[in-house]
This record gives structure tokens, C-alpha cells and sequence, in this order.
């Protein structure tokens, strides 16, 4: 069932204020403390990403004052990220209830296989929005609420290998990812804008591809920390895990 605007823009909100309020708030925007924008939160690596910087201390968006509802909110926000206003709602509610934004991570994807021939064009659409046009919205609407020197972090993947039978809408939006944080860069040139492309990860992927995850797969939490610290002090803009 999709869930409107409001929905969204309201469990933000409320979450986010009962994280305040937990936090010894009121509600206002607090100087001394570092908040993170989460997109794609309530998948593998982003619930990782989510614990680690909760862990170090970030107050996180969409959170609330417990892991499992930050999940409920979450997964509002990331089956909505095709929708320009429901994003939008999304980040308008972040601006009210915590202020600027000093990181900002992109980690929201989809993937199917399936051959070019056999997808439906609704199919193609839903993995380009959860990789690309979720990307694009989120970053479009985002921008005026970063902080100076806010760090941007998008996931991508090694697309240069995944150029296989029935990956193909999941490596034309990863490439298209790539090609729009490259022109990023220049356009936001004082910026920090980085990608980090993971290598095999142990999330629930693999139950949508009929490949075996490779024994070495990296967990969740180890990708999360390189995404963390390249918010924190990459000095390269692309950062293969």
C-alpha cells in the first residue's frame, strides 16, 4: 500500500521529535549536535550505517529513540523516494524538527535480474528509482539544507563487473549513479561528495539474483564504517570497499 505525503512527513516529524525530547530537547535545533541524514535506512547497510552513527553519537533522520522505529519510519521514506513530493515532505520535516544536515548518505537501491527482453517497463522504472531517481531527489531537495561543510556519501556499486545476464537495468542506473556524482563535483566544488562502491555484500540481495554470494562477502557493518569514515575525512571522492 503506498502511503501519501503527509504520512511520511508526519512520522518523521514525530519520530524525530521523540528523539529530541529523549535526548533532554525540546523540540528546537539543537548547536551541539551532528546530524545525519539516512536515505535507504531500513535496508542492510543502511540500518548498519544507522548503528554506527548512532553509536558515535549522531542524532539520525528519519530515527526515532529506538532502532525498530527508526525501521517503521524508514521504510515509509524509502518506498516513497520515486515520488518529488513525498521527498520533498521528507525533508522539509527534517529541517523543521533537527536544522542543517552535516551528512548526507544515499544508500537506498533495488535490483532485479532479469532479461532486457522479458522486463516489464514498470519493472526498469522501480530499480532506476530506487538507484538513480531516488538519488537525484533526495540530493535535489537536500541541498539547501547541508550545512557548509556537509559531506555527501552515495553507495554505488562496481558496475564494471556486474555487466551480466539480467543485471542489466541494476548496472545502467549503478553507472548512471556514478555519471551523476561525477558532474556533482563540479557543480557543488565545495563540496565533499563521495562514492563508495562495495564489493559483494551479505544483505538480502541475493535472495532477488540467482548468483551465489561469493564466501568473502563483506558484512554490512564493515561497509558501513568506510561509509562513515569517508563522511567524516575521505580525502578521495570514490572509495572501492
Amino acid at each position: 500500500m503506498r502511503c501519501s505525503p503527509c504520512s511520511i512527513a508526519s512520522t518523521l516529524r514525530r519520530w524525530c521529535l521523540k528523539l529530541s525530547r529523549a535526548e533532554g530537547g525540546d523540540g528546537n535545533n539543537g548547536s551541539n549536535r551532528r546530524i545525519s541524514s539516512v536515505w535507504g535506512a531500513a535496508g542492510g547497510i543502511g540500518r548498519a550505517v544507522v548503528e554506527r552513527l548512532l553509536a558515535d553519537g549522531w542524532t539520525v533522520a528519519p530515527s526515532g529513540a529506538t532502532l525498530n522505529a527508526l525501521l517503521r519510519s524508514a521504510a515509509l521514506l524509502r518506498g516513497d523516494l520515486s515520488d518529488a513530493f513525498s521527498v520533498q515532505q521528507a525533508v522539509m520535516a527534517m529541517g523543521q524538527e533537527l536544522g542543517e544536515i552535516a551528512l548526507f548518505v544515499y544508500v537506498a537501491g533495488d535490483i532485479t535480474s532479469e532479461p532486457l527482453a522479458q522486463m516489464k517497463p514498470a519493472t526498469w522504472q522501480r530499480i532506476m528509482d530506487a538507484n538513480l531517481t531516488g538519488a537525484y531527489l533526495a540530493t535535489h531537495y537536500s541541498l539547501p539544507l547541508l550545512a557548509e561543510d556537509a559531506a555527501l556519501v552515495f553507495v554505488g556499486a562496481i558496475s564494471e563487473r556486474l555487466r551480466l545476464p539480467g543485471l542489466t537495468a541494476y548496472v545502467a542506473a549503478k553507472a548512471g549513479l556514478e555519471a551523476m556524482i561525477e558532474a556533482l563535483r563540479k557543480e557543488e566544488r565545495h563540496r565533499r561528495i563521495i562514492l563508495v562502491r562495495p564489493a559483494a555484500v551479505n544483505t538480502d540481495f541475493w535472495q532477488k539474483v540467482p548468483f551465489r554470494m561469493p564466501a568473502n562477502a563483506l558484512s554490512p557493518q564493515a561497509v558501513a564504517e568506510k561509509i562513515v569514515e569517508a563522511g567524516r575525512d575521505a580525502s578521495s571522492s570514490v572509495i572501492d570497499v
